[in-house]
């Protein structure tokens, strides 16, 4: 049988789930109306969950700032935090990423559809993960309606391919036949994602694989039908 939440052991419960999965300090009052109880009761379960972390020693600590409350780690695991925050930041890309992120490098400021419309897939995780990099960044929106967000590469992105400036990019030339080098602008046509990241596999000093060490993190996308590729004012 599960625990009502207005009892004193679930109501913490309750309450430690909720700022859990909150992402900003949340005054107790909000936690009342979320939860259908009195105000200080939720004071009081607040007080009670702080005490008991703190009785503990645990690796999160309940902080009361500006105007609300959030879990947050404690400050005297800051360094290991800081190092597993860091290490992740530099994983190495997946395939998926690399060719968004060579999309992007190439024919910046584009937009999200355009993105998943070059790649055939929803690219929306990827584009999340690379702005979590810092490796691209909203450039500005498209003046077309439902003005979509615009996507470029991040001065670290040069950085951490040693790159000058986006000239330095390798030529698409190369990978392409006689007709993919008269691409019609009008028509929308692209090189394949393929043909676009190839370049970005092949840039020396450093590598990509040196530019973006460690280990594989995970892609999860789904295949776009035809539909979803429109433009909307959903971006």
């Amino acid at each position: 049988m599960s625990e009502q939440p207005n009892a004193p052991d679930g109501l913490a419960r309750a309450i430690e789930g909720i700022l859990f999965v909150s992402d900003e300090p949340l005054p107790a009052t909000v936690i009342a109306q979320a939860l259908d109880v009195d105000r200080r009761e939720v004071e009081r379960a607040l007080d009670a969950l702080g005490a008991a972390l703190q009785a503990r020693d645990a690796g999160i600590e309940l902080r009361n700032i500006a105007g609300g409350w959030r879990l947050a780690t404690h400050p005297d695991i800051t360094e290991s935090v800081e190092r597993f925050v860091l290490s992740s930041r530099h994983a190495r890309l997946t395939k998926a990423s690399l060719e968004t992120l060579a999309i992007v490098a190439y024919k910046q400021p584009v937009t999200r559809h355009q993105i998943s419309a070059i790649r055939g897939v929803n690219s929306d995780g990827v584009l999340k993960s690379l702005i979590d990099r810092s490796l691209i960044m909203e450039v500005g929106r498209e003046d077309v309606p439902g003005r979509p967000v615009l996507y470029g590469t991040t001065p670290e992105f040069l950085e951490r391919l040693g790159m000058p400036s986006l000239t330095a990019l390798p030529s698409l030339a190369p990978l392409l036949d006689a007709v993919d080098l008269e691409l019609d602008e009008a028509s929308g046509d692209t090189p394949s994602p393929a043909a676009v990241s190839a370049p970005l596999e092949a840039t020396q000093e450093p590598t990509v694989d040196e530019a973006f060490p460690d280990e594989p993190e995970p892609d999860e996308e789904s295949h776009l039908p035809s539909s979803d590729l429109a433009e909307d004012s959903g971006d």
